[in-house]
C-alpha cells in the first residue's frame, strides 16, 4: 500500500511519495512546456500499451494540444518522476459542456517498471483530491474491454462498470473494439434526479 493518506494527496505540488517497496518518487503537476519529456515517457511505453491510449502522445503536435488544454483549465495533469524522468501520469479532463459539467474523465499510465508498486493508486488519488477540489461529482474512466489489467485497477479504486459499447472504437491497427465506460462518485456534490 502507497503510504500516502487522501488527505496527503492535496498537498500542494511538487512532492514526494513513497511507493510500497520504499522507493521515492517525485510528483508534481505537469505544465506545457513538459510535451518534449512526455513524448520521451510514451515512445518508452510497449507497443501493446500505445494501443490504447486515447490519442497519440508519441507525436510532439498531440502533446503541444494537450499543453493548450493544460494553459486553458480544461486538464490537470499529475507527473510521476524518477531522477526526472516521467514513470507515469494521471489526467484529469474536464468537458464544460452545460450538461456534463460535474463529470471528470481519468487517464492513467505507469510505465511497466513501476506497475503494481503503488504508483497507480497514488496518481488516482491525486486525480480524485483534484476533481473533489474542482466540485465535480463523478469521474469516469473509458477503455476497452480487452485492457483486463486497467479494468482491475480502476476498479480498485472503486470505479463501477457503466456501459459497454460496441464496437466503439478503433485502434491503430484498425480493428473495432468494445468500449467499457465505468464511473466513480468522487463527493464533490449530491447528483440531482
Amino acid at each position: 500500500m502507497v503510504n500516502e493518506t487522501e488527505a496527503e494527496a492535496q498537498v500542494v505540488y511538487p512532492r514526494k511519495i513513497r511507493l510500497e517497496d520504499g522507493q521515492e518518487v517525485a510528483m508534481r503537476l505537469m505544465i506545457p512546456a513538459d510535451a518534449s519529456r512526455m513524448v520521451s515517457f510514451a515512445r518508452s511505453l510497449p507497443e501493446e500499451d500505445l494501443l490504447f491510449l486515447r490519442m497519440d502522445i508519441t507525436k510532439l503536435n498531440v502533446l503541444a494540444a494537450w499543453g493548450r488544454n493544460i494553459k486553458e483549465g480544461r486538464t490537470i495533469t499529475v507527473l510521476a518522476e524518477v531522477a526526472d524522468k516521467v514513470v507515469g501520469y494521471g489526467s484529469l479532463h474536464v468537458d464544460e459542456v452545460t450538461w456534463q459539467r460535474h463529470l471528470g474523465e481519468i487517464r492513467m499510465q505507469v510505465t511497466p517498471p513501476y506497475r503494481s508498486r503503488g504508483l497507480g493508486r497514488a496518481v488516482g488519488a491525486a486525480i480524485f483530491a483534484i476533481a473533489r477540489r474542482q466540485g465535480l461529482h463523478k469521474v469516469i474512466a473509458q477503455m476497452t474491454t480487452d485492457q483486463k489489467g486497467a479494468i482491475a485497477t480502476v476498479e480498485r479504486m472503486g470505479f463501477q462498470r457503466e456501459a459497454i459499447l460496441k464496437d466503439f472504437v478503433i485502434d491503430r491497427e484498425g480493428t473495432t473494439r468494445d468500449l467499457i465506460v465505468m464511473s466513480v462518485d468522487v463527493g464533490g456534490g449530491a447528483s440531482a434526479s
